[in-house]
């Protein structure tokens, strides 16, 4: 398979891994960790709220809340490679969670190419350092789906109407 990493498509769903076996519970694929759907929706209809109701330029404009977006952006990243490398088995869920964020908030244009950069950006970097599930990497996965819980809401209540 081909790995493409640019600026005009996320990272493609990774080839079927082999059987994982950790060595202790997956207390990263508890319940209460998981970053509700709900949350990102709201996100994403909060964001795209307040996007619709910025002046029209010839330039794009950023949200002031794309700091968080791109950071969200960069978990989500993360978070697919993770995952699946841990056992997860929740196939394409994180980059749908991404799919839906540049559907709502960036269909096209520098924006939606950064939203992706920082996909990738984040999807990469634990490419290159995790090979197998290690407790270090199921620490950075309960960190992130924490942070990412985080940021969906404090950004949703900040900018929703």
């Amino acid at each position: 398979m081909v790995w493409r990493f640019n600026l005009t498509e996320i990272v493609p769903d990774r080839p079927p891994a082999t059987t994982l076996e950790l060595t202790r519970s997956e207390a990263h694929i508890d319940g209460d960790m998981r970053i509700p759907a709900i949350v990102i929706v709201m996100l994403i209809v909060g964001g795209g709220a307040g996007a619709a109701t910025a002046p029209a330029t010839a330039a794009e404009v950023s949200a002031p809340f794309d700091a968080g977006l791109a950071r969200l952006s960069e978990i989500l990243g993360s978070l697919h490679y993770l995952r699946g490398l841990c056992g997860a088995n929740e196939g394409a869920k994180w980059r749908a969670e991404m799919q839906a964020l540049l559907d709502a908030e960036a269909p096209s244009g520098q924006r939606r190419a950064q939203f992706i950069a920082h996909f990738n950006r984040g999807y990469r970097a634990y490419l290159q350092t995790y090979r197998t599930c290690t407790p270090a990497a199921d620490l950075v996965i309960r960190r992130y789906l924490e942070e990412g819980s985080k940021i969906a809401r404090e950004v949703t209540a900040r900018y929703s109407n």
